[in-house]
């Protein structure tokens, strides 16, 4: 399913993946943050929603359990991006690190998170919008009034 926004003066998005970094993102020191779970599974009723971690803290496996996800275990920025390139469909990628720039220069929305850990400055620069926590990032996609004006000129 792809879901449509008419962002005035700005462009139309239309996205129907989301693309997740894991550590630094959506979990800290390797266990998810709160709420998110439970977010992007609501979310996966309309988007495809996929994880991308390189499992420093080998929890991925367990994170496939919760997950209406897919997490798939990449070890470089270059593989982020590639995986991101080969979606079919309009892509939103959340991140925060310098390995998520890539994907953020091929994506149709980039959203970076402070979090915890903060944010690289080039992933900041590289983003069309910046969130402080992943709950407020995946909330755009429940709440698209927020992104609309946030975006809009």
């Amino acid at each position: 399913m792809t879901v449509r926004w008419d962002i005035p003066n700005y462009r139309t998005l239309e996205i129907e993946n989301i693309v997740l970094d894991y550590n630094g993102t959506f979990a800290k020191d390797g266990k998810p943050i709160d709420d998110a779970i439970s977010i992007i599974n609501e979310l996966s009723e309309q988007y495809k929603i996929y994880v991308l971690t390189s499992d420093t803290y080998g929890t991925a496996s367990d994170l496939q359990n919760n997950l209406k996800a897919e997490v798939h275990i990449v070890s470089s920025a270059e593989e982020k991006k590639r995986f991101v390139e080969r979606l079919q469909g309009g892509k939103a990628c959340i991140g925060n690190g310098n390995n998520d720039t890539g994907m953020f220069e091929i994506d149709d929305l980039s959203i970076c998170v402070l979090g915890n850990e903060g944010a690289a400055a080039n992933a900041l620069l590289k983003a069309d919008i910046v969130v402080n926590n992943i709950a407020e990032a995946l909330e755009l996609f429940k709440h698209t009034k927020r992104l609309i004006a946030t975006l809009r000129f």
